[in-house]
């Protein structure tokens, strides 16, 4: 009989009491036990980078983090960057740029953008173009995610 604890996640503001086993991750706790599907799984492996989210304001791999280790924490998941039907800036951007196609990878893209140029909102654009190569998309070709991140990045500055 595999041991469970109880947690709770703290998603885009609102609270979720879980019983979950110590192996589960958090992207699939956010997904199956939260039904905030906006997180993809891609991988699982930490590498295509679909999965991300921001927890206490970091992006992280939710395939690669445990459900337990954000017990307590605030995590923001794409359905929160929203206001209402308001979109947010980033996601603005990625419309207007045409940074997204099959859509597949853009919540991680979308997540890392925003935990990136939150926390700094000067980066250099060596720094982004280094930061956003981290995520992985197979059909946009990476052009029109750099110009929508740019777009933001100056949009959110001047906020």
């Amino acid at each position: 009989m595999t041991e469970k604890s109880d947690i709770i996640l703290t998603i885009n503001g609102k609270t979720h009491a879980l019983r979950v086993e110590a192996r589960r991750t958090l992207a699939d706790a956010i997904r199956e036990d939260c039904g905030q599907t906006g997180t993809h799984i891609g991988c699982e492996h930490g590498v295509c980078g679909a999965c991300t989210v921001l927890v206490d304001g970091e992006p992280v791999r939710s395939c690669l983090m445990f459900a337990q280790q954000a017990n307590g924490r605030q995590i923001r998941t794409v359905e929160g960057l929203a206001n209402g039907d308001t979109m947010h800036v980033m996601q603005r951007a990625f419309m207007e740029n045409h940074g997204l196609q099959c859509g597949f990878c853009t919540p991680g893209f979308l997540m890392l953008a925003v935990g990136v140029l939150e926390r700094e909102p000067d980066i250099s654009d060596h720094d982004l173009l280094d930061v956003l190569s981290s995520n992985l998309c197979r059909c946009t070709g990476y052009q029109n995610i750099i110009k929508a991140v740019r777009a933001a990045a100056i949009e959110m500055r001047q906020s």
